[in-house]
């Protein structure tokens, strides 16, 4: 059972492993974006510990196949869990309300000829070269080859002064790149445009243009630029003039002749051949009757309102004439394909591109490269953006294509990722190395063919509410899942931005793309713009719960992840177990998160996540065990034993999962589901503030036990 078996410290290391370089460990996720994935190895770890007959550490790296049982999903989202019941041999159902949802968990598990998806793809990027393969080439100021590839475009936005109508450059800075992966800092100047190298940030020099000194800040501050001609203030953005324009700046470019000799990157402003490609490229767009491009308005939102300040009305107004001639001929290539499965899998491919095919895209200039529109879980519009080449540059001295958010990148990890799909593996470190370990037998996916024999397993995935399932009574060996987090990132909003071009090309009113929009009133998120608030989080959750529970075999459990800075995003959570007539046996941490990630990086935002185990009722008998500063002590060395920096944050949440468990079991004895949601919040915030008040004193582990001053109950409150 998970309560006994499951082994903090070990898959505390494998989960945090994997967190840094998720593709890495589990490559099958490459098939499409979706966001906040929870470790595989997690789930891997949960479903051995509960159907698993020997010691974890062994277990985990031993092929099964779990043919007897059948697990459920009911927020499936990326597919975590069902991908991992589905290696291990188990049947799955999977419910997600988002279309997106479903679509992309359905590539996921569904089998493809490889050498045939290799072919198709070959011959897609064949035919854009053909047709618009001269876009994406440059001079090199090397060697002079007009054949050089260009890896990205870079744009800054404009703006008309109403004074004397000079166009103006938004620069918020003049750095273009860092001498991290360059060997010197790369600076634009705001008055000729010319980039000039230099070896120190902070005291750059003159432009080796025009003499003007260069800085690493901008002219740009706080939606006001001073106008260069006039000195007039220009106010941006207009919302009534529409999206910003955008003046091509800089370009960083691949150059094949010349790489073998040439330190760092190839930098340079655009010459007048790059500005030539840019104007024809509008002018076969312009020629061009779109049968692909999404004409959708962009609906009002909490993420989308964003966009609406500035003047971004459409889908398609997110893209510039070159990105959106590229992607309609990459879909009018895609619909010919006469294979569903292989177009299906293309489709699903340019789905993914759009996350760099976009002018919302920003330029690392530590890393140098682009940085995809979702890369903080939102719309964040930048004054500089980052064009990626659209068929991207394949190496063949590399595994891996050379920059990212081309055609070139987005085949490969598919490929990549399906043949994980074929034969999947582990990763084991050994005396600080990485050793791969194959697991021979296991396989994701509804069947599989080649040199093995022809196996299937039931996978049913639904693209519907959970909190309508019809299941049969015990019927279900077990629910894993990472159910929505109160108030937290809004994936229908973002996710609408692929879905109006998926669904153009997979097939307007086809199954899961019957609606227009992923948005759905029962989805359970906050949303200030759809009016859904605790209340609706809270009725959702318990609705679903209670279907779940009702579906469970006998002392069969509901396992799921939740973490939250605050704690009155825990009540619900309380109350849907509770009426669900469920006891919660345990509460786990485990590491969910990556400290760097750009969307929590500074924000004192947790990485852990506490996996709530619970079980019915009335087939369990929960023990006394240790009190919640007893735990959290042992918990926090079972994380430090496999490797974990603990945090205040993490600390926080650590104890909101213990309190959490411990209010379920004060609570139970006397719950009633039919009392009004309100009364019932109400009820578990009284009790959890009653937990917290006797606790005692803690603190981080790092700091001297004499500096540990925060207070349990100062946390909750």
């Amino acid at each position: 059972m998970i309560e006994k078996d499951f082994n903090i410290a070990f898959v505390s290391d494998l989960a945090l492993r994997e967190k840094q370089i998720q593709q890495n460990y589990r490559p099958v996720i490459a098939v499409h974006k979706w966001f906040a994935r929870r470790p595989g190895t997690l789930f891997r770890a949960l479903i051995l510990s509960e159907f698993g007959s020997g010691d974890l550490q062994h277990e985990f790296y031993e092929s099964h196949n779990l043919a007897d049982k059948h697990i459920c999903d009911p927020f499936m989202g990326g597919g975590s869990p069902l991908l991992e019941a589905n290696r291990l041999g188990c049947d799955v159902i999977g419910y997600d309300i988002n279309p997106m949802s479903h679509w992309i968990v359905s590539e996921e598990l569904s089998h493809i000829d490889l050498k045939a998806y290799r072919a198709a793809g070959a011959r897609l990027r064949t035919a854009l070269e053909k047709k618009i393969g001269h876009l994406y080439r440059t001079t090199c100021l090397c060697c002079g080859s007009k054949d050089a590839n260009v890896k990205y475009f870079l744009w800054v936005k404009t703006q008309q002064c109403s004074n004397c109508e000079t166009s103006v450059d938004l620069f918020p800075g003049q750095l273009v790149a860092e001498d991290v992966r360059h060997p010197k800092i790369v600076f634009v100047c705001a008055d000729c445009g010319s980039l000039t190298e230099s070896e120190d940030r902070k005291n750059p020099g003159s432009c080796s243009t025009c003499g003007k000194s260069l800085s690493s800040q901008g002219p740009a501050k706080r939606n006001r630029c001073e106008c260069p001609k006039c000195h007039h203030t220009v106010k941006y953005p207009d919302i009534t003039s529409g999206p910003l324009s955008h003046r091509l700046f800089a370009i960083e470019y691949h150059c094949t002749a010349c790489k073998a000799d040439h330190k760092g990157r190839f930098f340079k402003q655009p010459d007048q051949d790059d500005l030539k490609r840019v104007a024809e490229a509008e002018c076969l767009r312009s020629k061009l009757k779109p049968e692909f491009i999404p004409t959708d308005a962009i609906p009002a939102g909490d993420e989308t309102g964003r966009l609406h300040r500035w003047g971004y009305e459409f889908y398609h107004q997110m893209f510039n004439d070159r990105q959106l001639l590229g992607l309609e001929l990459s879909c009018r290539l895609i619909d010919k394909e006469p294979s569903d499965r292989i177009r299906h899998a293309l489709a699903t491919n340019l789905s993914d591109l759009l996350r760099y095919q976009n002018m919302l895209c920003r330029y690392d200039t530590m890393a140098l490269k682009s940085l995809d529109i979702f890369s903080v879980h939102g719309f964040p519009v930048g004054l500089v953006q980052c064009e990626s080449n659209l068929l991207g540059i394949a190496s063949v001295s590399r595994e891996m294509s050379i920059g990212s958010g081309g055609w070139a990148n987005i085949l490969d990890k598919y490929a990549k990722a399906k043949a994980y799909c074929d034969e999947p593996f582990e990763i084991r470190h050994v005396n600080g190395r990485k050793v791969k370990v194959s697991i021979p037998g296991e396989w994701i996916g509804e069947h599989r063919n080649g040199s093995y024999e022809p196996e299937s397993r039931n996978v049913d995935l639904r693209c519907a509410d959970a909190a309508e399932a019809e299941l049969l009574p015990e019927s279900l060996d077990a629910v894993f899942t990472d159910p929505p987090y109160f108030g937290n990132v809004q994936y229908a909003e973002l996710m609408d931005f692929c879905y109006v071009w998926l669904r153009r090309l997979a097939g307007e009113g086809k199954g899961c793309f019957e609606q227009g929009s992923t948005r759905n009133p029962a989805e359970l998120t906050g949303n200030d713009n759809m009016n859904r608030g605790l209340d609706h989080f809270t009725q959702g959750l318990s609705q679903v719960f209670q279907r779940m529970a009702n579906a469970l075999k006998p002392g069969a459990p509901l396992a799921f992840t939740y973490h939250h800075n605050k704690i009155e995003a825990y009540h619900p959570i309380i109350v849907a177990i509770l009426d669900a007539n469920l006891i919660c046996t345990d509460s786990i941490p485990c590491p969910a998160e990556m400290g760097a990630s750009i969307h929590i990086n500074g924000t004192g935002s947790s990485i852990i996540d506490t996996v709530f185990v619970c079980r019915k009722q009335k087939h369990v008998e929960v023990l006394p065990g240790a009190g919640i500063p007893e735990r959290l002590k042992s918990d926090e060395e079972a994380l430090r034993k496999g490797g974990v920096k603990v945090t205040t944050g993490d600390l926080r949440c650590m104890l909101f999962g213990q309190i959490a468990r411990l209010a379920v079991q004060r609570l139970s004895a006397d719950w009633d589901s039919r009392t009004d949601t309100f009364v019932k919040l109400r009820r578990v915030a009284e009790e959890l503030k009653m937990i917290a008040e006797p606790l005692p004193a803690t603190g981080v582990k790092e700091q001297p036990a004499e500096n540990r001053t925060t207070s349990l109950e100062a946390i909750v409150t």
